[in-house]
């Protein structure tokens, strides 16, 4: 969600005539690769002969996988595409996956709707350009994440994965250096300041996604004004976790929900305090930001 109404002037219905001011953050919720992947999803979900299927969580986000598989498309991991046949469709997630993975899933029949985010793929054709020219490929980000597991993908699972450049060691003549799209710019930065040290012949490109910044970049404008901040997302969202720390750097009273269901265990909390400020990280839809507003509203 882009520019959602800035400033929220709120009366407290309890505690007296103290005026609860909410500010949340110009740039929170769904980013662009999000948002188009959930609308791809549902879109090839109608009309079909047989089951539709997301690899993996289709957003790191419950409540959205759970409304999609109330639309009839259910989550499978890779384990399990061997129950797939050539009825069904696959939905490849924002966060993309590796040729292997591609190649194995046409073998076994099923259509496969591609919601990889145009940024990430970009980031696919700059690592496999550069392992077939020899570089070595450093990725800056988390080695666990599904994204860069994707992107690993396209230089044979041989990259170098590091999260501040302090593990690199005996690194080749040559190094092509690409971030996970969610990743901090410090990370980045590091990195690249390291394998410089190293003497490495670098070509260094900052894949971070400019969603990601602007969000990251608004959470913390937003949690140096107020006294309260509240992060919204997914508990396995990578960025939404980076909101969190951001803010929880500026603002000690952070708490970090993927619903309004759990916002309503710190009503006593926000009862105390006189500006909250709210922010939502890329899996986060609309409505559930609206719905922590509503509450937010009442208290």
């Amino acid at each position: 969600m882009s520019k959602l109404s800035l400033y929220y002037n709120i009366r407290a219905v309890k505690g007296g005539a103290s005026i609860k001011k909410i500010i949340v953050a110009e740039y929170a919720g769904f980013c662009f690769g999000v948002k188009r992947a959930v609308d791809i999803a549902l879109k090839d979900s109608k009309n079909k002969k047989g089951s539709s299927y997301s690899l993996g969580p289709l957003i790191h986000n419950a409540d959205v996988v759970a409304y999609l598989e109330s639309q009839g498309i259910y989550q499978i991991d890779i384990e399990e595409l061997d129950k797939l046949s050539e009825k069904d469709k696959i939905v490849i997630r924002s966060h993309g996956v590796g040729p292997d993975t591609i190649k194995r899933i046409k073998s076994l029949g099923p259509e496969i709707i591609d919601a990889t985010c145009p940024y990430v793929a970009s980031i696919h054709r700059k690592v496999e350009k550069y392992h077939s020219k020899g570089y070595q490929i450093i990725i800056v980000g988390d080695k666990d994440h599904p994204e860069v597991e994707g992107i690993n993908g396209w230089c044979d699972n041989k990259a170098w994965v590091t999260k501040d450049g302090e593990d690199l060691r005996n690194l080749s003549e040559k190094v092509c250096i690409v971030a996970q799209t969610t990743e901090r710019q410090e990370s980045f930065d590091q990195v690249v300041k390291r394998a410089t040290e190293l003497g490495a012949d670098i070509m260094a490109f900052n894949t971070i996604c400019s969603a990601t910044k602007e969000r990251q970049d608004s959470a913390e404008h937003v949690s140096k004004q107020v006294d309260f901040m509240i992060v919204i997302g997914g508990k396995n969202s990578s960025n939404s976790r980076k909101l969190y720390s951001i803010c929880k750097s500026n603002c000690p009273n952070t708490i970090f929900i993927e619903n309004g269901k759990e916002l309503k265990k710190h009503i006593l909390e926000l009862q105390e305090v006189d500006s909250i400020g709210v922010t939502a990280g890329a899996s986060t839809p609309n409505w559930i930001i609206e719905d922590v507003l509503k509450i937010l509203e009442a208290c």
